[in-house]
């Protein structure tokens, strides 16, 4: 047990440290994200000192269970593909570019219609996807008008850490939270849909009532033209390939199918189409291949590693001494709050796999409670600080390309002033509501 929470402890330490002192290893031209090479290392060692079993990590990886986490893997990327595809056949542009153009020059209005679009787009796609795609065009505008971007990127990254909580694909912990939990696509969306709401009406009025006088200035420098979509049809054809998909998702425990075989089917199958119309009409192989470049390959080997470690974690019964300490009582609150501070000192990853183990000493009303505060602390917590998530990495690694200045203290001090209220208004809502 002891070697197991050394390993554990060491592992989880040196992934936050490599997050600010060395983030990436460079090989000529080659940047390599050390964070998962990490992770790797200590699943290496838990193995090689046989802190588990390799059969028990064998049978948890491929026991045929909806909490498989290669089943979970396949739903989270099939997901994620779909997204960066119309990202990369421009539809974020495009609305980011009505966005702008509405606003008419009015910082207010092109505030609120940003957070909008963003909150919009994180419901229906994911946080991650969102970050990725709308953080450059905010640096790029604000650039080009002359006028404070961090209002605007505040309210972009705390919008999509937080209306990802609406619907279970919106963010890799929801799916992993969730799924252990045999949560379908409906009955995740009944107990999760006011606190969400609740959530992005507490954080508005905070982003508000922060940046207010900065967004009073008028925007007069700056003419961003409606970003001209190159191929309609193929867009068309990818948008119609995410609400299908949303759909049997919605219906998937009604036809008895998983969830990550729908995502995978319909992935497979706007794939199919991008590699024919390229091959029929010799275009477009850059942006059928951008969505292939984009994806977040790293979360595989750091996803499986951070899972043997926490299967070793639960073998030696560390979960067990946990869940015990932190009872029963007060489970929403306990689990939220803790969860909300645990993925700033270990990522909302690890902590969501760890999480679920300790939910599942639990039973009854409390268990449920557990898993969606969670969930809950697994989304809001990555504002917090940039450790949070990995969307917080991302969106820190963005801002340094564009040179925007947006220190770690800052970053903490926006991010626990809009945190603190929104988790408190979610997980108040979902005490009230979770029963209903």
């Amino acid at each position: 047990m002891v070697g197991t929470i050394i390993i554990a402890v060491i592992t989880f330490l040196t992934i936050a440290l490599s997050l600010f002192l060395f983030p990436k290893i460079k090989i000529k031209n080659i940047s390599i994200s050390t964070y998962w090479i990490i992770a790797l290392v200590g699943a290496v060692l838990v193995l090689i000192f046989q802190l588990v079993p390799i059969s028990e990590v064998y049978n948890q990886l491929t026991a045929d269970t909806k909490i498989n986490p290669l089943k979970i893997i396949i739903l989270f990327f099939s997901m994620t593909m779909i997204s960066i595809f119309l990202d990369e056949f421009g539809l974020f542009q495009y609305l980011a570019s009505i966005a702008v153009k509405n606003a008419k020059g009015n910082q207010y209005v092109l505030f609120f219609s940003l957070y909008a679009l963003v909150a919009g787009l994180t419901v229906f796609t994911s946080n991650d996807v969102v970050i990725l795609t709308l953080t450059p065009f905010i640096c790029f505008f604000c650039k080009r008008a002359h006028i404070n971007p961090l209002p605007y990127l505040i309210a972009e990254f705390t919008a999509a850490n937080t209306w990802s909580l609406m619907f279970v694909i919106g963010n890799p912990t929801n799916i992993f939270l969730a799924t252990t939990a045999h949560i379908d696509f409906i009955s995740y969306f009944k107990v999760m849909a006011l606190p969400t709401l609740a959530a992005g009406i507490v954080e508005i009025i905070m982003l508000f009532s922060i940046f207010h006088h900065r967004l009073g200035e008028k925007i007069t420098d700056v003419d961003i033209e409606e970003y001209v979509i190159h191929d309609k049809v193929t867009l068309i054809i990818g948008v119609l390939h995410l609400l299908v998909c949303l759909v049997f998702l919605v219906i998937s425990s009604y036809i008895n199918i998983e969830m990550w075989v729908i995502s995978l089917i319909c992935a497979v199958s706007l794939l199919i189409y991008a590699v024919t119309h390229s091959l029929i009409t010799k275009k477009d192989w850059d942006y059928s291949a951008g969505a292939f470049k984009k994806l977040p390959y790293p979360l595989i080997p750091f996803f499986l590693s951070m899972f043997v470690i926490v299967v070793a974690i639960n073998y030696q019964g560390i979960s067990n001494k946990i869940a015990s300490f932190f009872g029963s009582e007060n489970t929403i609150w306990l689990y939220g709050y803790s969860s909300f501070l645990s993925a700033n000192i270990i990522n909302n990853i690890p902590m969501s796999i760890l999480y679920s183990n300790l939910c599942n000493n639990l039973s009854g009303l409390a268990y449920k409670q557990a898993i969606y505060s969670s969930i809950v602390g697994s989304n809001i917590g990555a504002f917090l600080t940039p450790m949070g998530a990995l969307a917080g990495i991302m969106f820190t690694n963005l801002l340094d390309e564009h040179d925007v200045k947006l220190s770690f203290k800052q970053f903490v001090k926006y991010g626990s002033v809009i945190a603190l209220p929104t988790i408190t208004a979610a997980l108040g809502t979902l005490l009230l509501t979770i029963n209903f």
